[in-house]
């Protein structure tokens, strides 16, 4: 007869309840550069003639993304929640102040400050006083003071949304556990290119790093 096997993993994925007061959303790279069907990434890939390249991506962004990155906000605002949004991008006009496997997504896309793809979309635009942090690395926390800014506001749980699943958002989730925080990724609050690199960032990430939960999963446990 044989025996069920059983990932060791499992007898340490953390569990744990968030503290609404101690807990921020992340909103990660939410902008025209890389969030946009026509803008950024979406026109260079229509340049090409290579727009199905990007249609999950897209459709995804649009329909789901969006939408449950929406309803967070909705919730966080009325409750008086913290908001930080975070965007990734060059400041320099040349882009010379980003690293080399950053910098040339981002020149091709367009992505500085001053530039239109640099903003935050339209529909998840940040409202007066709500924090927005810019990265020049995937994880926010290699080039912004987003620890800093967590710990001085006493964060202690942090909720990562936006795009990519598998780089910018992973990589800030995890360094935000590194960095002591407890670590959520929100499923349905997420895209990537493909919906196995996504599934995949998701399974290793609460394998022993964090949890990850739905957009309903995360407003439920706030209440």
């Amino acid at each position: 007869m044989g025996t069920k096997s059983l990932d060791y993993a499992s007898l340490f994925s953390l569990k744990f309840k968030l503290v609404p007061e101690q807990t921020a959303l992340l909103i990660i790279d939410m902008q025209y550069a890389s969030a946009h069907r026509e803008t950024g990434l979406g026109r260079l890939l229509k340049m090409n003639s290579e727009e199905a390249s990007g249609q999950y991506r897209f459709d995804r962004i649009e329909q789901l993304v969006i939408p449950n990155i929406q309803k967070l906000l909705q919730f966080f605002r009325k409750n008086n929640l913290h908001v930080m949004f975070i965007t990734l991008g060059s400041e320099m006009p040349d882009y010379s102040d980003l690293p080399a496997h950053v910098k040339g997504f981002a020149k091709s896309v367009g992505n500085t400050i001053s530039n239109r793809e640099h903003e935050i979309l339209d529909e998840l635009k940040p409202l007066t006083g709500e924090l927005v942090v810019n990265k020049r690395t995937m994880s926010a926390f290699n080039s912004s003071p987003v620890d800093l800014l967590l710990k001085t506001i006493g964060i202690r749980y942090v909720l990562c949304s936006g795009v990519s699943t598998n780089s910018c958002v992973e990589g800030t989730a995890r360094d935000a556990a590194e960095h002591g925080y407890h670590t959520v990724m929100i499923d349905d609050a997420c895209g990537a290119a493909t919906q196995k690199l996504h599934d995949f960032a998701l399974n290793n990430f609460r394998r022993l790093i964090g949890m990850v939960m739905s957009t309903e999963e995360v407003i439920s446990a706030l209440e």
